[in-house]
């Protein structure tokens, strides 16, 4: 995806304004910065549920030239909120709310596929939340309902992944499958692009994308000397990064 001169919008007040971005194909972005620097914002507008101006791009065409049904093939989203409770999902179990993610495949009032079934029972595995299926989905923890959400997403079988705070409610061990996860979608070609608050874990990403206050502070690949210098500014100098076998970690500082 490719951004030249875009301003987001929520209403009429622009929350991010001439941003010029590139998010590299088939690879891992991370979006990071301050509370209030319009993460989640760049997140919706790429997803179309935000509107904007200038220009925002996927394969070379205009975002807003992409009918919903081309769009959600090409995108799937993972919501910072998705982990609040809400009437409708709340009625379904956890095999039937990992299905919705194939609606994107299926014609009007049709029945799910075996390929379908086949897909939903591959990415329940993978985030480990097989054993869950059968469950009511209001009757599950947040890190459980986490996991059960990001296998919706991967049954979508979407080119690009967008997630907001995917990390939101997971321990460390599924922190850690989730790293996991994300190499394996990247091998298949997958683009990525994440929203997170953890610093450490967003420098596991070959990008990053740095705003602050509405703007773009500093995009560049994640190993560059000149992207962690970039990093302890955004944070005012609050943060240091230090290398711990072949990661680099943020300490306060």
């Amino acid at each position: 995806m490719r951004s030249r001169q875009t301003s987001i919008y929520r209403g009429p007040c622009a929350v991010l304004s001439n941003l010029d971005l590139d998010i590299p194909q088939g690879q891992w972005t991370s979006i990071i910065g301050p509370n209030g620097a319009g993460k989640s914002s760049l997140l919706q507008a790429m997803a179309g549920l935000l509107k904007y101006s200038g220009s925002l791009t996927l394969d070379g065409l205009e975002l807003n030239t992409f009918n919903k049904k081309e769009l959600v093939k090409k995108l799937a989203w993972l919501d910072q909120g998705s982990t609040s409770h809400d009437e409708f999902y709340d009625t379904l179990n956890v095999y039937d709310t990992v299905m919705l993610g194939r609606m994107p495949h299926q014609n009007w009032l049709r029945l799910p596929s075996a390929l379908d079934h086949l897909r939903v029972e591959a990415c329940l595995k993978q985030t480990d939340a097989w054993e869950l299926r059968h469950r009511p989905l209001q009757q599950l923890s947040g890190g459980e309902r986490q996991r059960v959400l990001l296998a919706r997403l991967l049954a979508v079988d979407a080119e690009i992944l967008l997630m907001d705070e995917p990390l939101a409610n997971l321990d460390p061990p599924h922190q850690a499958d989730f790293l996991g996860w994300q190499q394996t979608l990247l091998l298949q070609g997958k683009t990525l692009i994440t929203v997170l608050h953890e610093v450490h874990l967003a420098l596991r990403a070959n990008h990053l994308i740095m705003l602050n206050q509405g703007k773009l502070h500093y995009q560049g690949p994640s190993q560059d000397p000149k992207t962690h210098q970039a990093l302890i500014e955004l944070f005012q100098g609050r943060i240091r990064l230090e290398k711990l076998g072949n990661d680099w970690v943020a300490l306060p500082n």
